[in-house]
């Protein structure tokens, strides 16, 4: 299914099981709502609702302007127009940090959220990482020619997206997870490298009504890499609600 959102097709998958309220899946940078196909058949006896977020999976690829707030954005007006006024949510890395963002603002929408491995936390920067902005502050001055590659994620973005991409990890969400009242799970592979155990801990202090569940050998696909144990962590959730 498409909606179109300031101009732009946004794919969805609504699967409607009848229940009262939905769970909305978002997925994380660079993947699609392919990613869920086996939590929506391990949750199978709710509605349940994924976004392909442009320029991934099946929603339009040329998109221009879009930073956090217009993704967080198109995902109001999507549940609006599905007449989806409240949800629980599950974010994945990329998909976390808009669950974060509408937890804090849009308060009765976010019933009660699910972040696996979410990014939004300010990282510590390595020795590598400060040695290397050194080097190009530096080759800037001399005017050398000095152009870093990025991770893998941004190299493949269009000149277009990798503004977006830049505006999206420089946009910090501390604030924002300070003001999420609603019950959250954190659910976190202890050997994550994209999005660190620190930041787990980290939001884990920031959200009041917040527990954090480690998934042990997980990596930042946790939900993949420990599927039995992350089903448990997702069923005894929702058994508490």
């Amino acid at each position: 299914m498409i909606y179109n959102y300031n101009g732009s097709h946004i794919y969805f998958n609504f699967i409607d099981r009848g229940s009262k309220r939905p769970v909305i899946l978002l997925h994380g940078w660079g993947r699609s709502g392919q990613d869920f196909c086996d939590v929506i058949e391990h949750i199978n006896d709710r509605s349940i609702l994924t976004v392909d977020f442009p320029p991934f999976g099946q929603s339009d690829k040329d998109i221009v302007g879009w930073n956090i707030y217009t993704y967080a954005g198109m995902v109001m007006s999507l549940c609006d127009h599905l007449k989806i006024d409240s949800a629980d949510f599950i974010g994945h890395s990329f998909g976390g940090r808009i669950v974060i963002i509408l937890a804090a603002v849009k308060r009765s929408l976010v019933h009660s959220c699910i972040l696996v491995d979410s990014a939004g936390m300010k990282p510590r920067h390595s020795i590598k990482y400060r040695y290397r902005q050194i080097k190009l502050k530096l080759a800037k001055k001399l005017k050398l020619n000095y152009h870093p590659k990025g991770s893998a994620d941004y190299e493949a973005l269009s000149p277009e997206m990798k503004g977006t991409f830049k505006s999206i990890v420089n946009t910090h969400l501390e604030d924002y997870a300070k003001k999420m009242p609603m019950k959250t799970l954190l659910v976190w592979g202890e050997n994550d490298n994209e999005t660190p155990l620190y930041m787990a801990k980290k939001l884990n202090k920031l959200i009041k009504n917040s527990s954090l569940k480690i998934l042990k050998n997980g990596g930042h696909f946790s939900f993949f890499d420990c599927k039995l144990e992350f089903f448990m962590a997702l069923d005894e959730f929702f058994e508490e609600e």
